[in-house]
């Protein structure tokens, strides 16, 4: 078999493979051989059929086959051999020359490559990058405490209604048709203050009378507490009455032991003091989590910008994206292709990065990532102290799917590379107020 490489331009190169019968025939025959043993044709037993039938009737697609494999696995070996660092995949080329089966015994492919341009991803104590402290105040940890009191209240019945309440009862139309059972509203969230005032210091068994129009700014506040469409609703312009059957109130959990308890279960803080320590160290903690990620954002920037004026095989990694994606379109293509182009910038920087600062990523660092995705998940729903053992099983089913545990492995090497990006470029810590920190993402 001949193998030949044209001279690498512009970051692209044909490799050319010829196959001669000594090549392939030998692989040829056995496969004939073997399906002559296994043929079942009519007429002939198992074994006995003729090998010229065999030839006729397998031999072009054991043929191909041979070829196939033949030319793939040595355009492999010869992109290992020579360390080629190609982008995408070869690709047929275009003016390859056709392959005629029936009448040649010696076959020429070529493939059009592409290869990855010489860069240089690298930090060094040139590049610049804050690390910042977010203060954690004591309004922060105040607020904190009044969203546990809150989430951990009690909601009670009452006999008059004050804000904040909410009410429940039939709501009519006057001299209309809509009738509604169990009708919710909180007069608190009204937009016309003198409709809501209606409702404050009313009691159960009280009949008011309101405008849902007036009282409630968008059609799908009405539509929600009258059972009716958004349609209806828009046209809606009667007055109703509102017979109150029950009044609900939230009051805030009281800051002791109860509140302690149920916030951190059996590990309890004994006081307010301990309780307050442990709500800051968790802000702190947080707040930690939202420095580093910022961290990671300037990090990648200054990464990405190393590999601005790099310039790269466009036509070729086009026709790629296209021939390997059947569903895309040459228009859509050219519209996404500048974020692919990014996509690729980037993953070529973080394959050199990591090799770099020798990041390995390892099965416990996958694990422990995965369950600070889940606790920050459940953080979300207000769910603060998850069992471990609950928040290991939650991540454990999330690396089975094979996406989520692809985007982990891939933000567990980023963060490794960051952090070893600390002890290259030069590192500015500064103190900033939460208030601050926030506008940075503006």
């Amino acid at each position: 078999m001949q193998i030949k490489q044209s001279e690498i331009k512009d970051l692209t190169a044909v490799i050319t493979l010829t196959l001669e019968p000594a090549d392939y025939q030998e692989e040829v025959n056995k496969q004939l051989k073997q399906v002559r043993q296994k043929a079942q044709i009519p007429g002939f037993r198992p074994g006995m059929v003729p090998v010229g039938l065999v030839k006729k009737m397998y031999g072009k697609g054991i043929l191909a086959d041979v070829l196939n494999k033949l030319v793939g696995e040595n355009l492999q070996k010869h992109i290992e051999d020579n360390k080629l660092a190609i982008l995408g995949d070869p690709l047929p080329s275009e003016n390859s020359p056709k392959i005629d089966l029936d009448n040649e015994d010696t076959f020429t492919f070529a493939f059009d490559i592409a290869v990855a341009p010489e860069f240089d991803a690298k930090l060094t104590a040139k590049n610049k990058l804050t690390e910042y402290e977010i203060e954690v105040t004591d309004e922060m940890v105040d607020n904190q405490v009044k969203s546990y009191c809150e989430r951990f209240g009690e909601y009670t019945q009452a006999e008059e209604v004050a804000e904040g309440d909410i009410v429940k009862g039939l709501c009519k139309e006057v001299g209309g048709e809509i009738v509604k059972e169990n009708a919710i509203l909180n007069p608190q969230y009204m937009k016309q203050k003198t409709q809501a005032k209606k409702f404050f210091g009313a009691k159960k068994g009280d009949v008011i009378t309101f405008n849902p129009a007036k009282a409630y700014e968008h059609e799908t506040e009405i539509s929600s507490m009258l059972g009716i469409t958004k349609e209806q609703a828009a046209e809606l312009k009667s007055d109703f009455t509102f017979e109150i059957q029950e009044i609900t109130r939230h009051t805030a959990a009281k800051i002791d032991g109860e509140l302690f308890a149920k916030v951190y279960s059996a590990d309890a803080p004994k006081d307010e003091k301990e309780f307050r320590a442990r709500v800051k160290a968790e802000i702190v903690a947080n707040m930690a989590e939202d420095s580093k990620y910022k961290f990671g954002l300037d990090a990648k920037e200054a990464i990405m910008k190393k590999m601005e004026k790099i310039e790269f095989p466009v036509d070729f990694l086009k026709r790629w994206v296209l021939t390997t994606n059947e569903k895309m379109t040459a228009e859509e293509v050219e519209k996404d292709f500048p974020k692919m182009l990014e996509e690729l910038k980037w993953h070529l920087a973080k394959d050199q990065l990591m090799k770099e600062y020798n990041v390995d990523v390892q099965k416990e660092d996958v694990e422990a990532y995965a369950k600070e995705v889940a606790r920050m998940q459940f953080m979300q729903y207000g769910l603060m102290h998850i069992d471990d053992q609950y928040l290991t099983n939650y991540a454990n089913e999330m690396l089975k799917q094979e996406n989520q545990l692809r985007g982990i492995v891939e933000r567990v090497a980023e963060n490794k590379i960051y952090e070893a990006l600390k002890g290259v470029a030069k590192i500015e810590k500064k103190s900033i107020s939460h208030a601050d920190f926030g506008k940075l993402f503006s």
